[in-house]
């Protein structure tokens, strides 16, 4: 072996966040999570991968924001705790991104392993449970299904019957709720940010 080759560094499995944290991507920790990580990266991963109307990409912060909306509009009793958990369900996608549905399928599980480790530093870093109650994630995927639905339909080009074979229809809304996702419209990722932010740290306060 030559000497370049003995000298060349290992692989690198971290990643370096804008808060200065460094984090291991195979032994995830709850001390280097950041919502101010979180929150930057997914204002700025589309979802969708970035085939959506409007003048910005549809943002997972932006998402997150609206399921924990239908959430708390479908479940008026949760704790703040269950809601935080929502607004985090897609908060591992800061660091490997928002793989559309077919895609994660067809890479197998090690994908999603990883990505539930890493929410798990999440839930962890935030105290929530690293596993959720069965039905808070029930609700949650039901809330996110929905979202979806509305996404599909009004940004993503979908048809109401295509959106129904793959998301399901959307149901348990009240008016106001329906509305709301009836004038979807993406936002800039920096107001994405802060709305992301804002709700956040409302929801700690709550807790």
């Amino acid at each position: 072996m030559s000497s370049r080759e003995e000298s060349k560094p290992a692989g690198r499995a971290w990643q370096r966040m804008l808060s200065g944290r460094r984090l291991d991507l195979l032994n995830p920790s709850p001390d280097d999570v950041a919502i101010e990580d979180i929150a930057h990266g997914l204002a700025r991963v589309a979802r969708w991968n970035g085939q959506t109307l409007g003048a910005h990409a549809f943002s997972v912060a932006q998402h997150a924001l609206i399921v924990e909306d239908i959430a708390y509009a479908r479940n008026r009793e949760w704790p703040a705790r269950w809601r935080l958990a929502t607004l985090l369900h897609d908060a591992p996608e800061y660091v490997v991104g928002d793989l559309i549905s077919p895609f994660k399928t067809a890479i197998g599980l090690d994908y999603k392993s990883f990505e539930l480790r890493l929410l798990a530093a999440i839930h962890t870093r935030f105290g929530l449970p690293a596993e959720l109650p069965g039905n808070v994630q029930a609700e949650i995927k039901a809330a996110d299904r929905i979202a979806a639905y509305f996404e599909a339909t009004r940004l993503a080009g979908f048809s109401e019957p295509e959106a129904t074979i793959y998301f399901g229809q959307p149901k348990d809304l009240d008016a106001a709720t329906v509305a709301a996702l009836t004038a979807l419209e993406p936002l800039p990722a920096n107001a994405a940010q802060t709305a992301f932010l804002d709700r956040f740290w409302d929801l700690i306060e709550r807790l």
